[in-house]
């Protein structure tokens, strides 16, 4: 055997460097394409760069001093932004709704997270080397999931109009008619998830399995890993969707089973 499996190379900063070097060919082809992003492309790599360097020092802290608080503090952090981020982009919808999503997001992702590090991987709740990089995947993910569902919700919402105001005077109630919505809105917030489980292991290979194989782990553990965090990444986003939606979209209408389009 002319190899021999080991953990990742240690990269120095001059080569670590050289990978920016690939963001020539990006930026050539956007100005050849004519696709006016590059300002954006080049604030959008330095910031990556920044807040991923800033993460590393935070969790090279948490991992040398691993207090549940600092934990916790995190994951709040991690929850919290990830509402924010939701939120900003929903800002048109009504106080309920925004508060149906917020503990959607927060249940479903502790409920996903302390199932996978408890009961699957078998660890404590307050070991940062399994609870801050899965809770990372788990509520990024949900975040991505609810963001596209309630896009999806409110645009067709929105497109709907007519035939709404039409099944209403029909005597149709909200329920019955909103609830296609909600679940198109969820079959569309899956599909993102699902069509990566269709494609790994053929079409490309993840990125925490890649992580681990290069780390040193035996492909067949990370493979295990893989499987189990992609279960509880749709497991999240169908959670955060599904109770988001379903207990959102009764605040959109009244007593008087009237559809207020316009709270959205």
């Amino acid at each position: 055997m002319w190899f021999k499996v080991k953990g990742a190379v240690q990269l120095n900063i001059l080569e670590f460097s050289l990978i920016y070097l690939l963001l020539i060919i990006v930026l050539v082809i956007m100005r050849k394409s004519k696709i006016d992003q590059t300002k954006l492309l080049l604030i959008a790599s330095i910031r990556m760069t920044v807040q991923l360097v800033l993460a590393g020092f935070i969790l090279t802290y948490i991992f040398e001093n691993p207090h549940p608080l600092f934990i916790l503090a995190l994951l709040m952090a991690m929850i919290l932004f990830s509402i924010r981020r939701v939120l900003s982009k929903n800002k048109n919808i009504n106080r309920g709704f925004k508060w149906a999503v917020s503990l959607s997001i927060t249940i479903s992702g502790i409920f996903v997270l302390a199932f996978f590090v408890l009961v699957v991987v078998g660890e404590t709740f307050f070991n940062p080397q399994y609870t801050i990089p899965l809770a990372g995947m788990i509520i990024g993910n949900a975040m991505t999931g609810i963001t596209l569902g309630l896009k999806t919700f409110t645009d067709n919402l929105k497109t709907g109009r007519h035939k709404i105001d039409t099944l209403l005077n029909l005597g149709v109630t909200p329920k019955k008619i909103l609830i296609p919505y909600v679940n198109n809105a969820l079959e569309t917030a899956l599909m993102p998830t699902i069509n990566s489980m269709l494609g790994m292991g053929i079409i490309f290979l993840p990125g925490m399995m890649t992580g681990q194989i290069l780390s040193g782990t035996l492909p067949t553990t990370a493979i295990m890993y893989q499987i189990a965090i992609m279960v509880a990444i749709c497991t999240s986003v169908c959670l955060t969707v599904f109770c988001s939606l379903n207990f959102g979209y009764r605040t959109l209408y009244n007593k008087r089973n009237q559809i207020m389009i316009s709270r959205l």
